[in-house]
């Protein structure tokens, strides 16, 4: 767990750094900030807007009396997706819209079920009321 919060405080602002700056040396420092500005803008929108699709189809299946589990894990994605959007830089941009677009998002949404259900079978994750 302690390698895992290194690299996300030290070396992905370090590659986030990078990746600006070498967007800056081709197209400029403005139009940097500007594209920067851009992708988060979009990225707000579109985190809404799925954020708020995600919302309804969990309301429909509560309302149907079905369990909602892919509907909360696409609001996990989308939420950290978004979260993702606030971080500057590119690479996290990108991967934050690749969370919340719905094609791509489907293929991590599998990978991240299919991870889930090999943990509980493995016994690596367990249930509170387990008897």
């Amino acid at each position: 767990m302690f390698r895992i919060l290194i690299v996300l405080f030290i070396f992905v602002p370090i590659i986030e750094l990078w990746g600006l700056i070498a967007v800056g040396k081709v197209i400029g420092g403005w139009q940097t900030v500007g594209l920067a500005i851009l992708i988060s803008i979009f990225g707000a929108w579109l985190a809404k807007q799925q954020g708020l699709q995600v919302l309804r189809l969990v309301q429909l299946q509560l309302s149907r009396g079905q369990m909602p589990t892919d509907a909360l894990l696409d609001g996990l994605l989308v939420l950290f997706g978004g979260l993702l959007l606030l971080v500057p830089g590119f690479f996290t941009d990108l991967l934050g819209l690749l969370l919340l677009i719905p094609y791509t998002r489907m293929f991590v949404h599998f990978f991240l079920k299919k991870w889930i259900q090999f943990l509980i079978v493995s016994g690596k994750i367990r249930f509170l009321f387990r008897r």
